[in-house]
């Protein structure tokens, strides 16, 4: 993991008296818990609001009528309610023209969890899902499903010359078109979209809601409205967590719009030269002691948000002290965990089951398996936890409330190093905090170390929402895709209706959204002809641009690596008769990270290392031939397929782990998107019928508990 660049306050000035808090030893002090008698006012008000009829908010209501005539981007805080403007504007079009609505979402468990909504509001027959893990009801009139399956279904229309079955387009998390990896597909989905189809965009609050909308205008031909809500639907009360268990505000009160300044004692903190610690250097804090200053003043249930996965499988161990002494509630949420496992006999023996149903904390990250986040979510939601210990993910995109959230580090690990937190990512972790219809107020606490810049944190609290950008690129998917219904001049118009190009383009210079300075606005185009011209020079399209046979079966592989798949096939090198060594294969494919391939002899069949070393020797000359045309290859490696033959083989999932040497959840993902790829593998029945059905056969292979949630 990266190096982190510690956090360091400025000196105190000479002659500044010191704090009563202000050390004069940099020590570890003893937590007692205790509050700064300022905050006896904003305590008095935690509880629970009157229940009250439902009334929309004006900002839901201009949404829904913005709908009756143009496109809308609604962005609202987490919790704000944005949800009901598209079961409205989907109940609308049921009952006025009887059309259908598709939902997408960035996320399959935000897709489940939409489904069990969206069936409650409208009924079970009248909506499907469609995910890869899932597909339910598909010819409903409402359907719910990831982004990628939304792209993936214009594709097919654009392919068949037909418009997609839809009246109604809702895109759930629309900032996700800024996301660096995944941000291509929204922007995809908003080019394709046929304009005769209403679009409803749903997101946080981001900065250039404008610019969005004008693109979108501007390249649909209808008017985007933008409906924009920047009040939180419950208060937020930023707090300062002194290591000696004292609560104090974090902020100075200040006049209406102005500056925004630490309170004063926490400013004296920041600049004493030697503060107190609340954990010993390389120590984790003393969790338990920090839950029961918070539980004190009726600040829980909580998030912590932490840096690592390892920090919150590790810190359930520092809660002992967190014993639930009312044997009625024990009974309660031991009664609700055991009907949440009651499914999967891996989760009924999961090793941080204690945890949750004596000290009633649980951890929640990527390297635990969606079956047990999601029993996480479940009693998080019922108010059955008082605490959760998460890394930031679970800040984006699953309804995961809390009373109060604690974060200890002022910037945030991003896959590849440590940078601070923007405006985005720090508002979605507070949007956390304080739950609709449950809580009064909410508070984000601050607690100082070695990680953490308050002064940073005291300006993100009021910091303006992060811009979006344009995250298009191009790839041998959308480029075989495209050229499937298009030809390359057609593309290349296409591809100047992108954000991007709108971005370079200078228009909105004047209001400095955008550089006219910057980058050719044709790199796309250039971009595309880069891979047309290797897809040429390799038979998959002719040199009029239209698809080679093989183009036209390979355009169907929207898989992690299309083009060393496919070479996979035309030149027999996939293990296409056996269902165990294909899912072990297909892992190759899939797998992003490096790993030791050092694996002894019980671990690595025969069988699978003939087929690895038949496949790479194969496919190198052409891995080869890619590297020096300047596009990416990844390594192939043995580890997680050795894993992966081993699963497939009806090894225990402890055996297949071993090997792996992964978290569970990083495991499982792995699984899951081997099984995307089988998918795609399967659909070419018509061309490979042998493949299809090995594919077929080892989805079910894999898929089993405690993988599968369904």
């Amino acid at each position: 993991m990266a190096k982190r660049t510690p956090y360091r306050p400025r000196q105190r000035p000479a002659g500044r008296k010191k704090s009563r808090f202000t050390p004069r030893k940099t020590t570890r002090v003893t937590i007692r818990p205790a509050a700064e008698p300022k905050l006896k006012k904003v305590f008095a008000t935690i509880g629970v609001p009157p229940k009250q009829p439902f009334r929309p908010d004006p900002f839901q209501l201009q949404a829904l009528a913005a709908m009756a005539s143009a496109d809308c981007l609604v962005t609202a805080p987490t919790g704000a309610g944005k949800t009901w403007i598209a079961e409205r504007a989907i109940a609308r079009l049921l009952a006025e023209t009887g059309g259908r609505a598709w939902y997408a979402s960035p996320l399959k468990a935000l897709s489940n969890a939409k489904y069990t909504e969206f069936s409650a509001a409208f009924g079970a027959d009248q909506v499907g899902i469609l995910t890869g893990d899932r597909k339910e009801n598909a010819e409903a009139p409402v359907i719910i499903g990831t982004t990628e399956i939304l792209r993936n279904h214009l594709y097919d229309a654009m392919h068949r010359g037909e418009t997609l079955n839809t009246d109604l387009v809702i895109l759930d998390e629309a900032h996700f078109l800024g996301d660096p990896e995944r941000g291509v597909v929204w922007e995809e989905v908003m080019i394709y979209l046929p304009t005769r189809i209403p679009l409803l965009l749903l997101s946080a609050t981001i900065g250039n809601a404008d610019q969005i909308a004008a693109w979108l205008s501007h390249i649909r031909s209808r008017p985007c409205r933008v409906v924009a809500e920047t009040r939180r639907p419950v208060p937020l009360y930023p707090l300062f967590f002194h290591p000696s268990g004292t609560l104090t505000p974090l902020l100075k009160a200040s006049a209406k719009g102005g500056k925004t300044r630490l309170y004063k004692k926490v400013g004296d903190f920041v600049h004493a030269r030697k503060p107190p610690r609340i954990a010993s250097p390389g120590k984790l804090p003393p969790f338990g002691d920090i839950l029961a200053v918070l539980k004190k003043y009726r600040l829980h249930p909580v998030i912590f948000f932490l840096k690592s996965r390892a920090d919150c499988d590790r810190a359930l161990q520092l809660c002992q002290n967190n014993q639930i002494e009312d044997d009625l509630r024990r009974q309660k949420l031991q009664r609700r965990v055991s009907m949440l496992v009651s499914h999967s006999s891996h989760m009924a023996e999961h090793k941080q089951r204690w945890f949750l149903e004596n000290l009633a904390v649980g951890s929640h990250h990527s390297g635990q398996l969606p079956a047990w986040k999601l029993i996480l979510e479940n009693l998080m939601t019922d108010g059955l936890l008082d605490a959760v210990f998460a890394t930031s993910t679970v800040a984006a995109g699953v309804n995961f409330p809390a009373r109060t959230v604690v974060m200890f580090n002022s910037d945030r690990y991003n896959g590849v190093d440590f940078s601070p937190l923007t405006p985005t990512e720090f508002h979605q972790m507070t949007g956390r905090a304080g739950r609709r219809g449950m809580d009064n107020v909410g508070f984000a606490v601050s607690v100082p170390g070695k990680f953490m810049d308050l002064q940073m944190i005291a300006r993100l609290l009021h910091a303006r929402p992060s811009n979006v950008v344009s995250q298009i690129k191009i790839n041998f998917s959308m480029v075989l895709n495209l050229l499937l219904s298009h030809s390359p001049e057609q593309i290349q118009k296409l591809l100047e209706r992108s954000f991007a190009t709108y971005l370079l383009g200078g228009r909105d210079a004047k209001r400095g959204l955008s550089d006219p300075a910057r980058a050719d606005r044709r790199f796309l185009w250039r971009d595309f002809l880069r891979h047309l011209e290797f897809l040429q020079q390799h038979r998959y399209v002719l040199p009029d641009g239209s698809l080679t046979e093989d183009g036209m079966w390979a355009s169907r592989l929207r898989v992690d690596q299309p083009l060393l798949i496919a070479e996979g096939f035309r030149l027999g090198a996939l293990p296409v008769k056996d269902p165990v060594l294909m899912a072990a294969v297909v892992s190759c494919f899939v797998f992003e990270k490096e790993s030791d391939d050092h694996l002894d002899g019980d671990s690595l069949p025969k069988l699978l290392k003939g087929a690895f070393v038949d496949l790479k020797e194969a496919l190198t000359p052409f891995a080869r031939q890619m590297f020096a045309a300047g596009f990416a290859v990844r390594p192939l490696f043995i580890r997680p397929a050795a894993a992966v033959f081993a699963w497939a083989n009806g090894a225990p999932w402890e055996t297949a782990l071993h090997i792996a040497e992964m978290e569970e959840g990083i495991f499982s993902s792995l699984i899951l998107r081997i099984a995307d790829n089988l998918r795609h593998i399967r659909n070419l029945q018509d061309i490979f019928p042998q493949p299809a059905a090995s594919a077929s056969a080892a989805i079910d292979l894999i898929l089993r508990d405690p993988v599968s949630l369904y």
